[in-house]
């Protein structure tokens, strides 16, 4: 891009008189105009990375950061009378949800970064997932409508428009192409549904509820819609340069499907191969496996999607007679290779009257990845066990990462500062971080880091008040557990944990306290009934510590609404502490940790994820690990597991439980909790995720990390030895793992 051609056009803009809004639709435009001329034609390969979601957050800064202009920007508006952090009223893309959408954004950024051409699929959603708010400590759910700023990154392409066949309705899929900004400028192509009112509803909402019949069927359309939409586009620009030769398919595209929601890609590129192309089945299937390949990122079974085959064969009968056709296809495969009955059922495609959509990938894909050193052994020892023992060659393990631009470069410019002064280099080269250790033994150096963290703490209260009209304690540890509300993510562990140390600070027995401030941000999704029991009983700890003055001086919980990535900006920066406390073997990786440990806070937390490979590189000594791991967990399981045995011996655990029983309980929220975890439900038993087992462990960690923290020279070395240690877990490490080991692309600038 002609930098300097952009900035004589911002230069010349106006701005007297202008709100807030027209001046960041006007910059916006003018940056991603240019953008979007300087993207680069494809390459003769490129990889295309197909996600439900794709959690960008704001475009703004990160995308004037990208183009090297982001400074100047600030300057020449600063002349004009006008503060560019004003921009920061301008709010989401609210186009993910959690994790998954937002490792798909630092993949797409750090391709970019690397010169790599990888292409991103997914849905234009109108609304998102939902704007939060926190109402007498209940989550209430609005609709989030984030194109009401306006919509200048993106490039309505009318002319690429696609109808994608349903049974019951036709719907155009019209692209929008976002510029992706780097070294290449990429693309992030998402799709909008238009015709009817019926066919409109496929891309309104992030993830609609599917605990009825029409939600499932919406949400099958949403996944078959883009995923179509996408191999469609593909196959037909394969076809206008190369012909019918599909055996070549492979040498130009690479397709990677985050989790099992674009796996309808692989029936429908099956399904035009072998009706629009007459391509033997045999032969598709082939194609398609050197093709396609598949990242799980859970071992949870609800989220290994299984749709009822009489939904698709309602709305996609043609699809439908594809899977059956490929559970065939499988079943005689599986046999041919040796596989027992049972073996074989484990990998069915078609079980009962259900189609198991982990298994289309895992059959089909070329190439199967864990996201983690430990979750990758898992899927492959338990999960896929099968498939692992008859195709081993295709299962590997790429670790997460995240982006360390967006990460600590745009969210933590006084951190950022420090680093340039004692480890040059590291914005042009991620592992000369390292040298951040030289600092220390050098007590002046060390003195500079805590100061910047009191400055990021200051800058997160002032957030927070904004936001939610309360401050941070003054000089309190900051510890955070932000992420997607889930049982297994353990919330409720840590709420018990809180209210066992305020039962110790009632009693005096931690007389040198320092103050604490837990933060809490995460979104239930609207049916999960216990997820928003956890939040209102999360809520109402908080507002019995404020309301004690014996207390409230020492302990504080403040749960933020709207938890998104800007506000993640503010709190990774502004933490001490890191809260990764999910049941060992759980969860998959995790990418908020990264985050954390990259700004500097301590991981406090479980062997599980990408935990495991935080503490190898940066040193048990320097986190606070505590609990059951996966093996133990593994064989209470197996041996049973009573949760009142460890009841027994806590007297403080017994009375955090009991809060269940004695806070207000309006909609049973509470009721259901103390019953799932004192007597279990159908379908699990009581405290199905152990949090009994390592409450004990959990609050003694905390409790120990309180006292660490009075000596905050050799508090804040730990916190240094995360951040010199952090530069495997940036994202460009694993795109670069990615692009050599699955995809083949290279940077062909």
């Amino acid at each position: 891009m002609n930098k300097r051609q952009i900035l004589q056009k911002i230069n010349a803009l106006d701005t007297e008189g202008k709100d807030v809004i027209v001046l960041y639709n006007e910059i916006s435009e003018i940056v991603a105009e240019a953008a979007y001329k300087d993207a680069k034609t494809c390459p003769s390969r490129r990889a295309c990375y197909f996600s439900i979601e794709f959690l960008i957050g704001r475009s703004f800064y990160n995308n004037l950061m990208e183009a090297g202009i982001l400074s100047e920007v600030k300057e020449i508006l600063a002349k004009k009378g006008v503060d560019i952090s004003e921009f920061e009223q301008i709010e989401d893309a609210a186009l993910g949800n959690g994790g998954l959408g937002r490792l798909a954004a630092c993949f797409l950024d750090s391709a970019a970064a690397e010169g790599l051409p990888l292409y991103g699929y997914g849905i234009r959603y109108k609304y998102g997932l939902f704007r939060q708010a926190i109402e007498n400590g209940y989550q209430v759910e609005y609709p989030d409508d984030w194109q009401r700023f306006g919509d200048p990154w993106s490039f309505r392409r009318e002319d690429q428009a696609r109808t994608i066949e349903f049974a019951d309705m036709k719907v155009r899929a019209v692209p929008y192409d976002m510029p992706v900004l780097g070294k290449r400028t990429n693309f992030l192509r998402l799709y909008q549904a238009e015709g009817g009112e019926e066919a409109q509803k496929i891309s309104e909402y992030l993830y609609p509820a599917d605990d009825t019949k029409e939600g499932k069927l919406l949400r099958i359309r949403q996944e078959y819609f883009f995923s179509a939409a996408a191999v469609g586009e593909l196959i037909d620009q394969f076809v206008a340069k190369h012909g019918k030769r599909f055996a070549f398919f492979p040498r130009y595209y690479s397709i990677q499907l985050n989790d099992t929601h674009p796996v309808f890609a692989i029936a429908e590129f099956l399904r035009i191969l072998t009706v629009s192309y007459k391509v033997p089945f045999q032969k598709a299937v082939a194609i398609a496996q050197k093709t396609f390949h598949y990242t799980n990122h859970t071992i949870l079974p609800e989220a290994l999607e299984c749709w009822p085959e009489k939904y698709i064969k309602k709305i996609l009968p043609q699809i439908c007679a594809v899977l059956k056709r490929l559970d065939r296809f499988a079943r005689r495969t599986l046999f041919a290779r040796g596989c027992g009955d049972g073996e074989v059922e484990s990998m069915a495609i078609r079980s009962g009257q259900n189609f198991r959509m982990a298994n289309v990938a895992v059959f089909v894909c070329g190439r199967i990845n864990g996201v983690a050193k430990i979750h990758s052994e898992i899927i492959k020892k338990e999960l896929f066990q099968t498939a692992a023992k008859y195709f081993p060659e295709r299962f590997c393990n790429k670790t997460n990462g995240v982006t360390q631009r967006r990460w600590l470069m745009l969210n933590n410019p006084a951190l950022s500062a420090l680093l340039d002064s004692c480890a040059a280099g590291w914005r042009e080269k991620f592992d000369k971080i390292s040298d951040l250790r030289k600092i220390e033994d050098d007590p002046f150096a060390i003195e500079k880091f805590i100061r910047v963290k009191e400055e990021n703490k200051r800058a997160l209260s002032d957030y927070i008040f904004q936001k939610e009209g309360v401050r941070l304690l003054p000089g309190a540890i900051v510890y955070a557990q932000v992420k997607r509300l889930h049982e297994y993510k353990r919330q409720l562990m840590t709420a018990f944990a809180i209210s066992e140390l305020y039962f110790k600070l009632k009693r005096g027995e931690c007389p040198d306290f320092a103050p604490s401030v837990f933060l809490f941000g995460a979104k239930s999704a609207p049916s999960y009934f216990r997820a928003k029991g956890i939040i209102k009983f999360i809520n109402a700890i908080a507002a019995m510590i404020a309301a004690d003055e014996t207390v409230n001086q020492k302990l504080q919980v403040i749960f933020v609404q709207n938890y998104n990535v800007s506000y993640a900006e503010k709190i990774v920066a502004g933490s001490d502490v890191s809260l990764q406390v999910s049941t060992a073997g759980l969860e998959a990786s995790g990418t908020g940790n990264m985050k954390f440990m990259m700004n500097g806070a301590v991981t406090c937390g479980t062997m599980d994820g990408a935990n495991i490979e935080i503490v190898e590189h940066a040193g048990r000594e320097n986190n606070y690990i505590f609990g059951a791991e996966v093996e133990e967990i593994d064989s209470l399981r197996e041996n049973g597991y009573d949760p009142a045995e460890y009841l027994a011996h806590d007297e403080d655990a017994r009375r955090a439980l009991d809060l269940l029983r004695t806070f207000p309980d309006e909609k049973g929220y509470y009721t259901e909790l103390y019953a799932f975890l004192t007597i279990g439900a159908s379908w699990h038993k009581p405290d199905h995720y152990f949090i009994f087992r390592d409450l004990g462990e959990y609050v003694a960690a905390l409790i120990k990390i309180n006292a660490d923290y009075k000596d905050r020279a050799d508090f804040a070395k730990k916190q240094i030895e995360n951040i010199a240690s952090s530069a495997y877990f940036s994202s460009d490490r694993t795109i670069r793992e990615y692009a050599a080991d699955i995809w083949r692309i290279k940077d062909e600038k």
